[in-house]
């Protein structure tokens, strides 16, 4: 908890990114200027993805998950924050290669922060750890079924949400620390 203070602020600066954008779409753009992840563009567009939204609406709903889902990886460390968007950005990049169709928006990164939060408990079976999963399974379980197609709104791209989740889980094997005896 002593960490939350010094880093409280690198999510809202993260979420700023896609506000401002959507501003400039809204007001300039009348709402046509998307920097999604389309197959068979460019891969500017994997990175770009993330900070961009169809609409407010879209917008809010995904910084309503993503500001408490970033301080609680981040309640981990820095490293392991950053260790989500890599691995989130990385298992994205088969999607935009393989998948017919573009996507974007936070609620990749979302999902990558929330399979890192599920994950990271369970890999490492420190207290606080699996206290931390098991907290997020409790208050996001209800967002798991939009990993699965069937389950998922038509129109919502559950292969970014899955591409994502996935991401997290990456990130958590990559990163999680074995517990040190004694």
């Amino acid at each position: 908890m002593r960490r939350l203070p010094s880093v409280f602020w690198i999510p809202p600066a993260v979420a700023a990114i896609p506000w401002l954008q959507e501003l400039v779409d809204q007001l300039f753009f009348a709402g046509r200027w998307n920097l999604a992840m389309l197959p068979g563009g460019s891969l500017s567009g994997v990175f770009t993805a993330p900070f961009s939204h169809a609409g407010f609406g879209h917008l809010i709903a995904n910084t309503l998950w993503f500001l408490p889902l970033s301080w609680l990886v981040l309640l981990k460390s820095r490293r392991d924050y950053l260790g989500v968007w890599l691995g989130v950005y990385a298992t994205a990049l088969p999607v935009w290669l393989f998948w017919p169709v573009g996507s974007h928006g936070l609620s990749g990164v979302n999902y990558g922060l929330l399979g890192y939060l599920l994950s990271i408990g369970w890999l490492e079976k420190r207290f606080t750890s699996l206290l931390l999963s098991l907290f997020c399974l409790l208050a996001y379980g209800g967002l798991l079924p939009a990993l699965l197609p069937f389950l998922s709104p038509s129109g919502v791209s559950w292969i970014g949400h899955l591409s994502g989740f996935l991401g997290g889980v990456l990130a958590a094997l990559a990163l999680h620390r074995e517990p040190q005896p004694g």
